[in-house]
């Protein structure tokens, strides 16, 4: 096992084990400058962005022209991702001051602000045609509520919202039936529901959820 690979999942333990959004926010401050070179490398086969890139593309009706929230951006790797499939406009919210820095040399985003994703996001309704939110929806980040009722808020209506959760919290942590509370509240339609590799080769897998907000504000 390499020794960027250690150092990320000591991290990443870290992380997962936070008992506070500070202590989450300190450790990914200090992961930042170092964060791509371990989790975006081809050892750790970090596949979820990409993943999650392509299908939020996908699913809506003119991509190229969508405007597009990477919400828990980190350190850009899923914009980047977006780019590559296609995507023009994008921005981005984190919880990480650190994370941010390094997202904002990618030069991708069009606009990027620290946000806390455990409260209401400060943006309007029906903003964004798209929203993607990965690698925040597990152990010791985010939880189901307020996250997922923010992020279809301000979806535009028909818009489509693309989150992973980690699969090991997808019941037990709420998010199953926080998604069949949106839908059965007329809320949104689930496009998509299934489990992918996360991080290929070692055992991380999520639920890819992809829903179109269906209703208006």
């Amino acid at each position: 096992m390499s020794t960027q690979i250690r150092v990320s999942e000591l991290y990443l333990g870290q992380a997962r084990a936070s008992s506070s959004v500070q202590h989450c926010m300190a450790i990914y401050d200090k992961w930042a400058p170092t964060y791509n070179h371990e989790v975006g490398n081809e050892a750790q086969s970090y596949v979820a962005p990409v993943l999650v890139a392509q299908a939020a593309l996908k699913a809506a009706e003119d991509p190229a022209k969508c405007v597009i929230l990477d919400a828990g951006c980190g350190t850009g790797l899923v914009g980047q991702a977006l780019v590559t499939a296609g995507a023009k406009v994008i921005d981005g919210l984190d919880l990480s001051p650190a994370m941010l820095k390094v997202a904002k040399q990618t030069g991708i985003y069009r606009n990027l602000a620290q946000a806390d994703l455990t409260r209401r996001i400060e943006t309007a309704d029906e903003t964004y045609d798209i929203v993607t939110c990965v690698g925040t929806f597990t152990l010791g980040h985010v939880g189901p509520h307020p996250a997922l009722r923010e992020l279809v808020r301000i979806a535009r209506r028909n818009g489509i919202v693309t989150v992973t959760i980690l699969e090991e919290i997808w019941v037990s942590g709420g998010f199953k039936a926080e998604v069949e509370r949106l839908k059965a509240e007329s809320r949104v339609t689930v496009i998509t529901e299934e489990l992918i590799d996360y991080v290929k080769g070692h055992g991380d897998r999520a639920v890819l959820v992809i829903l179109k907000r269906i209703d208006s504000a």
